[in-house]
């Protein structure tokens, strides 16, 4: 039988990472149509509620339930506000280890959320469920999210060469797919250990890694 994660929520300074709830669909709905998120993901585009309500629904718990990964909404300590969600996917339990994804919704970017939360979660996979590796793809231009994985703690291990696509906004509106280099970091137990962990980093930091979002 494949293990899977348990169903848990996860406490930070200032964040809590828990399971999905039909709450969090408008709030969901509304974060994935940024402009930035739709550049640098594959979500749909325009991002509807239908989408939202299979994201929380059925893809999130089926991550789970099937071992292949963990899904969770990140949420604001005191105002229980929806600040992002991380996405733990191709997780290998043989090698205890995983790819690691995620957005943060455009209100909360530069507070330091992405960092908080990655750095919360790489420490409960390491600690409580004795995973060796964690990993990040992020796109060659999204130098946001590059500056996230350096303060996390990763480790840059070279480049995959036309491996991603991005999307690019025409004049006219219409968004257009393109190729893109991506860069791959990695994390394990004892890069966190050396790590400034959660801090505030400048406007800019925070955007979306690329990830197979539905």
């Amino acid at each position: 039988m494949t293990p899977t994660f348990p169903d848990i929520s996860i406490s930070t300074e200032r964040l809590v990472l828990r399971p999905y709830d039909a709450d969090d669909i408008p709030a969901h709905t509304e974060m994935m149509n940024d402009e930035l998120v739709t550049a640098w993901t594959s979500a749909p585009h325009p991002y509807t509620a239908s989408h939202a309500e299979q994201w929380v629904r059925r893809i999130a718990p089926a991550e789970r339930a099937s071992g292949r990964g963990l899904v969770l909404a990140v949420t604001e300590f005191l105002t229980q506000r929806l600040v992002g969600t991380v996405h733990l996917r191709q997780v290998d339990w043989r090698t205890r280890s995983a790819t690691v994804a995620y957005v943060t919704a455009p209100w909360a970017r530069g507070e330091g959320y992405a960092t908080e939360s990655l750095h919360g979660l790489a420490r409960w996979l390491f600690e409580e469920q004795r995973f060796e590796r964690l990993e990040l793809r992020t796109a060659a231009d999204n130098t946001a999210s590059q500056q996230v994985a350096q303060k996390l703690g990763c480790i840059s291990e070279g480049v995959l060469r036309n491996a991603g696509i991005a999307r690019a906004q025409a004049p006219d509106g219409r968004w257009t797919e393109t190729r893109t280099d991506l860069i791959v970091w990695s994390l394990l137990p004892e890069d966190l250990e050396g790590s400034t962990g959660p801090g505030r980093l400048s406007p800019s930091s925070h955007l979306p890694t690329g990830t197979d979002w539905r």
